[in-house]
């Protein structure tokens, strides 16, 4: 008999058993099942995680520094004490900086704030209030799909204008174009000249969908005097960015005064660092995630095992006749090594439709979705577990003398 007849004729004998045990088979997969589920919904949490994450990053442009007075990653008291000493960075460093810089394609300073937006009898409230020029449209990675961004003469002499972000957009305009009209902000009244590309909410009240952007003098005169700023530097080249940041340092050094022997007193920060931050807290998380999946399946591969022992003594008589007509031990292992393999992928089968509907409820608050890759990789390691914990069992029905086989009771 060859190997695939004797695979043909392992898989009936096998799901003839399963048939015949079919209160036993079901409460054996339990663990595999929740080990399956745990599996496939960390991978899919992981993987819409990580798109809802690159998505909304990706308005951070590789190309773009950021400096201010704190970075963005302080990791003990110490460095947050030492960064509140530090002395406010001005929109007269941001002009400087511009001026100063070769290898910038572009310099924006920014400023925020919260506020209320109005309009009629509709409101947004705690709204991101942005402070900027006519530079962000360049630095900040956005995207005008209604009307346009504010020219340098509006950004210069700080006209009553402002750029919606799509929710304050959709809130306060339900009905109608908000292009042409005028917003209560600050006090004044902005006229609306455009409105931004949906980013997605992955950033929560943080988000570029939750904003306004006004001239920077409109923000001085309307919400803070002297605001301290974020400078944004966009470089020319991508391959330059290590140089222009070394070149933004020595300006930042020499616009504030910085002795040679004293530590910058600013930060200079990029998305790669932002991304790096990510990857090492997804990857913690990932780690504890397949932990407690591991943990399922062993506890679930031990329950196959016994089983599979079980089954072994209960046909121990069945294995002694096959084998004294002529079975090969080869051909006895490969019969209950499929029959734990299919008892641990009926048990995969059965996690997967169970994830399937809480796929769809984790699709409702990021961009998750059950792939085919997270589906193969889950009856791969159910396949796996079976074939692991059933090896034991099978050896030893292979290596059953016929004689004392059959005169087992």
């Amino acid at each position: 008999m060859n190997l695939f007849a004797e695979l043909k004729e392992g898989l009936g004998i096998s799901w003839d058993a399963i048939r015949a045990n079919k209160l036993r088979s079901g409460l054996t997969t339990l663990g595999i099942i929740i080990g399956i589920v745990t599996v496939t919904l960390m991978g899919t949490a992981i993987d819409g995680f990580n798109r809802a994450f690159l998505q909304s990053i990706s308005a951070i442009g590789s190309d773009v520094l950021f400096v201010q007075r704190f970075g963005w990653f302080i990791e003990s008291d110490e460095e947050w004490v030492a960064a509140e000493r530090r002395p406010e960075i001005t929109i007269a460093q941001a002009r400087e900086v511009e001026r100063q810089m070769t290898l910038a394609q572009a310099v924006a300073p920014k400023a925020d704030s919260r506020a209320s937006v109005k309009y009629k009898n509709r409101s947004s409230n705690m709204v991101n209030v942005i402070g900027t020029t006519d530079q962000f449209l360049l630095t900040g990675g956005v995207t005008v799909v209604d009307g346009r961004f504010f020219t340098p003469g509006e950004s210069d002499s700080g006209r009553a204008v402002c750029v919606l972000g799509a929710n304050v957009a959709t809130n306060l305009f339900p009905d109608e174009p908000p292009v042409g009209n005028k917003i209560q902000l600050g006090g004044g009244a902005l006229e609306v000249i455009g409105v931004l590309e949906k980013q997605g909410n992955f950033m929560g009240p943080f988000s570029a969908d939750n904003q306004v952007i006004i001239p920077m003098q409109q923000f001085v005169s309307s919400f803070w005097a002297q605001p301290d700023v974020q400078i944004q530097v966009k470089v020319n080249d991508l391959r330059q960015l290590e140089d222009a940041k070394e070149e933004l340092r020595g300006v930042m050094r020499r616009i504030r005064h910085v002795a040679p022997a004293d530590e910058d007193n600013f930060g200079i920060d990029q998305q790669e660092m932002f991304i790096k931050m990510f990857n090492r807290v997804a990857g913690r998380i990932a780690a504890v995630g397949f932990f407690i999946t591991g943990l399922s399946l062993f506890v679930g591969g031990i329950g196959i095992m016994n089983i599979m022992f079980v089954s072994v003594a209960e046909r121990t008589r069945e294995i002694g006749i096959r084998k004294a007509i002529g079975a090969k031990r080869r051909t006895i292992m490969v019969q209950f090594l499929i029959e734990a393999a299919s008892i641990c992928l009926l048990g995969g089968m059965l996690g997967l439709a169970i994830a399937w509907p809480l796929t769809l409820v984790m699709a409702k608050f990021m961009p998750a979705r059950m792939s085919p890759l997270v589906v193969a990789i889950a009856l791969l390691v159910a396949l796996m577990t079976g074939l692991v914990s059933g090896f034991f069992p099978a050896w030893r029905a292979a290596r059953m003398n016929p004689v004392d086989a059959l005169r087992n009771e």
